[in-house]
């Protein structure tokens, strides 16, 4: 029997869920790109976390980041190669609750809002 699968911590959603070529495209060439598989184009690509560190982000070994990582890359290569439309949807992994003192990739937008409310609060005493 497999291991079960463990949920991946990823930061927020993308701001963006489809994507579409200029000349349109049918349904039928779709891709479907997990969130998990999202976020680790985010940190490696965007953020520049090395595959140790998005594991350790993500609470997942870096050899599952490197398999996640592959299949995101295949799916952005046919999307731009072939001129699919890329959907980003489902997968296996859980919000960021915006509990944790630190945010892994710095970017969080909860962190970042908490952080404002913060310093704004210094200010005013």
């Amino acid at each position: 029997m497999p291991r079960p699968r463990k949920c991946r911590k990823v930061c927020c959603l993308p701001k963006v869920s489809e994507f579409m070529p200029s000349g349109g495209a049918s349904d039928e060439a779709c891709v479907v790109m997990t969130v998990d598989e999202y976020e680790t184009i985010r940190l490696i690509d965007k953020e520049n976390f090395s595959q140790e560190e998005c594991g350790k982000y993500m609470h997942i070994a870096r050899t599952t980041v490197q398999q996640i990582y592959d299949s995101a890359r295949k799916k952005l290569a046919e999307v731009v190669v072939d001129g699919k439309i890329l959907r980003i949807e489902g997968g296996d992994y859980r919000l960021c609750d915006g509990a944790e003192t630190t945010c892994g990739c710095g970017g969080c937008p909860k962190h970042r809002c908490r952080a404002q409310v913060l310093n704004k609060d210094k200010g005013d005493h």
